[in-house]
C-alpha cells in the first residue's frame, strides 16, 4: 500500500488544496492530510477545528484520513510510515521553496517528496487572501469548500 503525507496549515483550506489532496487520493492507497500550526502568524482557525473542517471536506474520500501534529514534517513522515510526502505547486515561485525543503527533507529523513501542479483555475488561491476577502465581506464561496465558507462567515462578522 502507498502511503502519502499532505502537510500544510490549511487555515482555511482551500479549493487548490481540495484538488491536491483529490488528485492523490486518486492516485494512491491512502492520503494523510495533516494540518500544522504555523508559528510564524497568529491562526483564524486552532488547529482542532481545522482538523474537524478537514474532515468534512474529505468525508467524500474514503482513503483520507486527516489529523494535526506539532513537529517537524520529516518526524511525522517517519511516524505514519509515509513512502513520500506530497505538496502543491500554484506558480513558479512555489517550485523555488518546495525543491528546498524536498531537498531537505530527503536529506534528513530520506523520504522523498512529490509535487503536483494545480489547475491554472486554481492557481492564484492563497489562505491568506482568502483571509483577507472573508474579513472585508467579499464572495468566497468559489474558492473554498461549503464548511470553510461558511466558518469564515461567520468568523469574520464576529470581529
Amino acid at each position: 500500500m502507498t502511503r502519502v503525507l499532505f502537510p500544510g496549515s490549511f487555515d482555511p483550506i482551500h479549493n487548490g488544496h481540495m484538488e491536491i489532496v483529490e488528485t492523490a487520493a486518486r492516485l494512491f492507497e491512502e492520503v494523510i492530510v495533516a494540518a500544522v500550526r504555523n508559528l510564524q502568524k497568529p491562526p483564524l482557525f486552532e488547529l482542532e477545528e481545522r482538523r474537524v473542517i478537514l474532515e468534512e471536506c474529505f468525508a467524500h474520500l474514503s482513503n483520507v484520513r486527516t489529523r494535526t501534529f506539532a513537529k517537524l514534517v520529516v518526524d511525522l513522515a517517519k511516524e505514519e510510515q509515509v513512502d513520500f510526502i506530497v505538496k502543491g505547486l500554484r506558480a513558479v515561485s512555489d517550485f523555488e521553496n518546495e525543491l528546498q525543503m524536498a531537498q531537505m527533507n530527503q536529506a534528513i529523513s530520506g523520504v522523498h517528496t512529490l509535487l503536483i501542479p494545480s489547475a491554472s483555475k486554481h492557481s492564484f488561491l492563497a489562505s491568506k487572501l482568502i483571509r483577507e476577502l472573508a474579513r472585508f465581506g467579499q464572495e468566497i464561496d468559489s474558492m473554498v469548500p461549503v464548511p470553510v465558507a461558511r466558518r469564515l462567515i461567520e468568523r469574520c462578522s464576529d470581529g
